[in-house]
């Protein structure tokens, strides 16, 4: 972006500071798996996922502000090339203080809460009851917070106790109870249409009062597990129309989930551009 600084290059999204107060989010097709960024983008991804957070942005405002503005496009890339290139996958933001935390949210039993669960009887030191299936509901869901990892590092699951130590006690009970809230509100909307959120995570960040902010990307395929509802079986990883898709073919591989990621075949590419276009054409109807 000519004229514009990037700050940051995440795994997904490029950041570029437009003044004191916005930044530029620009959300790229690259796709990353098990932390690590792979060599073959995913053509619309950073379309849909733009759409896809908009839309919840929207919906939720009731029960948190975000970090979206009016600031016109136009004014922070003037350059009409440029911003064609950009403009269904850009964002104009407030620059806010980002917390260190990604606060997950889990309904079901799967990934790293399964593995935990299987090992301890527990998912981020919380206490499950024993016999539970993969892929299974839970009584209710759990905030189960992860570190933020740097680009080719891993999340880390952490307890309730370390997200107090790291931010406070009435900002972790807000960051818990404001993440809840959220995820019910987008599981009921989601599953009249079909798809089952199994887990989902968000960040925040707080502006200059103080005030709890959504921020980044939200309850998009990148950052959830999107089940179908009609293929949904207990004792099984279900389909997704997320990029489970991806991980499901790569633990295929005789790969060690380090950088460099191996390339995808054209039909898996083609099969996860179908998936997170369905997940936008569903939840969005």
């Amino acid at each position: 972006m000519t004229g514009l600084e990037r700050i940051h290059q995440g795994k997904v999204r490029d950041i570029y500071a437009v003044d004191d107060d916005h930044l530029l989010i620009v959300t790229t097709d690259r796709l990353s798996a098990f932390d690590v960024v792979l060599p073959d983008p995913i053509p619309g991804k950073g379309r849909i996922l733009t759409e896809i957070s908009r839309f919840w942005f929207e919906r939720t405002r009731h029960i948190v502000p975000n970090h979206l503005t009016d600031y016109p496009l136009e004014r922070a890339v003037p350059d009409a090339a440029e911003r064609a290139a950009i403009a269904d996958r850009a964002m104009i933001v407030r620059r806010l203080r980002a917390l260190p935390i990604e606060a997950v949210v889990r309904g079901y039993l799967i990934g790293s809460g399964w593995r935990d669960y299987q090992e301890t009887g527990m998912v981020c030191g919380i206490s499950l009851p024993p016999g539970l299936q993969l892929a299974e509901r839970l009584e209710r869901p759990l905030f189960t917070p992860a570190t933020k990892a740097e680009v080719g590092a891993h999340d880390e699951n952490i307890s309730y106790d370390r997200v107090v130590a790291l931010i406070g006690q009435g900002l972790a009970e807000q960051v818990r109870a404001t993440a809840l809230a959220l995820y019910s509100h987008a599981a009921e909307h989601a599953l009249a249409r079909g798809i089952i959120i199994a887990d989902t995570k968000f960040e925040f960040g707080l502006d200059e009062a103080g005030h709890l902010t959504l921020i980044d990307e939200a309850l998009t395929p990148d950052s959830s597990r999107f089940w179908p509802v009609d293929t949904y079986r207990v004792g099984t990883s279900p389909p997704s129309f997320d990029k489970q898709f991806v991980r499901d073919y790569l633990e295929t591989l005789s790969w060690n989930k380090r950088a460099p990621g191996p390339r995808l075949p054209p039909e898996i590419v083609a099969k996860t551009t179908e998936k997170y276009a369905e997940a936008l054409a569903r939840l969005t109807s």
